[in-house]
């Protein structure tokens, strides 16, 4: 059997995925529900949606929950100290570092945000790390394409 595809997914992407029910963040969602593909977070973007969702919108905290448990998100531990180093080196935001560095040493495939201020238009980040960087529509874009190849049909 063939290894799924590992996507790390942001908080951003989560909380897309929680207030639009047709949107990119949702699909993701659906493909981790399916079996389709393996999505991972950190426990820190776990923590920031449990916050924002406690001040923000306290009715959604069981979506959440639910949303979880059906796409079967593997959460991530704590990351290196190496890979807080280097993810520090891309963003000083230390939140945004922190996350980084738990998609650094996860053996993904692909980081999916909608960050473009510390993650999508920092140039340096992608050519320093092992995965692609994009959004939710780039990603199931990248996944089409790439499961197309495994097919053998066109790109």
């Amino acid at each position: 059997m063939a290894t799924r595809i590992r996507i790390f997914l942001d908080t951003s992407v989560i909380f897309a995925g929680i207030w639009s029910a047709k949107g990119g963040g949702r699909m993701l969602l659906r493909l981790g529900e399916a079996g389709a593909i393996s999505l991972v977070m950190s426990r820190l973007a776990i923590q920031e949606l449990e916050g924002a969702l406690r001040n923000k919108a306290p009715q959604s905290l069981g979506a959440l929950a639910l949303l979880l448990d059906r796409s079967d998100i593997t959460v991530v531990g704590e990351p290196s100290a190496t890979n807080r180093s280097d993810a520090r080196s891309f963003d000083d935001h230390p939140a945004n570092a922190e996350i980084l560095a738990s998609a650094m040493g996860s053996d993904i495939e692909y980081f999916v945000t909608l960050d473009r201020k510390h993650f999508l238009e920092n140039e340096k980040l992608p050519l320093a790390v092992a995965f692609k960087i994009g959004t939710p529509a780039e990603c199931l874009e990248w996944i089409r394409r790439r499961l197309r190849r495994m097919a053998g049909g066109r790109t």
